[in-house]
């Protein structure tokens, strides 16, 4: 298993962290520990942005261990997360007639981070746009 993440603090406070994960990354782990190394990184406030995407699966269970997560009793504790990918998976050419015609899929870019702190300002087949804000 990869070596464990080892947060920093900023000494101003001011600042937001991003961590970019390597496909090589993760492509070392199971599932489950691709969702807690995601989960546990936003829910320490940071915007994780993974070099490829997750499968349609390991997408639909961080939703699901997301939402087991968030405490309706206490919301400033945990709000959820913001999700964008990019380009989306699904497009017309990364099917299976894409594949058979030989034309290879690019894999996505995906940026997830805190609900509360991560605010999608425009997103199209080119750009995402994200306004991130300091707790």
């Amino acid at each position: 298993m990869p070596e464990a993440r080892k947060p920093t603090d900023d000494p101003t406070g001011n600042g937001v962290r991003i961590d970019l994960i390597s496909a090589q990354r993760m492509e070392e782990l199971t599932s489950m520990e691709k969702v807690r190394e995601i989960l546990d990184g936003v829910r320490e406030g940071n915007i994780v942005v993974l070099e490829e995407g997750l499968s349609p699966e390991e997408e639909s269970r961080l939703i699901e261990v997301t939402m087991a997560e968030i405490s309706p009793d206490r919301p400033d504790e945990f709000s959820g997360i913001e999700i964008e990918t990019y380009p989306k998976t699904g497009t017309s050419e990364s099917g299976l007639l894409g594949r058979l015609m030989g034309k290879e899929s690019t894999p996505p870019l995906t940026v997830i981070g805190p609900a509360d702190q991560i605010e999608t300002l425009h997103k199209d087949e080119t750009l995402i746009s994200a306004l991130v804000s300091r707790k």
